[in-house]
């Protein structure tokens, strides 16, 4: 094995590294009902030690937690706010689609992400309309 790290994943798009630690955070804080603010900073912080020093590997899995926090708002009979897990797993899945375009078998390792957000995010939207506010 080569010593060399692949670093090809870190220049996919820049819309996870911003979008999700604080999306993710309001995930997160619906479900184990912490305090918005700390949980982003804990997010951003989780995030920004994955893209500087982590692995593709370590990205796709935390990657496939955010798909399983999207997948369990769209459970929900009713969450409180959709916004965040439709943007959430938008993000994810646009991601997910891009690394058709990378080498390595990170395309074919989300397929089932791919399935479960499309999924997911079809039937947020289908309860709660196209229109829905992230801002």
């Amino acid at each position: 094995m080569s010593a060399r790290r692949n670093l090809a994943w870190l220049g996919l798009t820049p819309e996870p590294e911003q979008e999700l630690p604080s999306t993710v955070a309001a995930l997160r804080a619906s479900a184990a009902g912490g305090a918005p603010s700390a949980l982003v900073a804990a997010e951003r912080r989780h995030v920004e030690r994955l893209v500087l020093r982590g692995t593709q590997r370590g990205w796709l899995r935390y990657l496939g937690e955010v798909t399983d926090l999207v997948v369990a708002a769209a459970e929900e009979p009713v969450p409180a706010d959709p916004g965040p897990a439709l943007l959430a797993g938008e993000v994810v899945l646009d991601h997910h689609r891009m690394l058709i375009g990378l080498p390595g078998s990170g395309y074919a390792r989300t397929a089932a992400q791919r399935q479960a957000l499309e999924r997911a995010v079809a039937r947020l939207k289908s309860r709660y309309g196209e229109h829905w506010s992230t801002v």
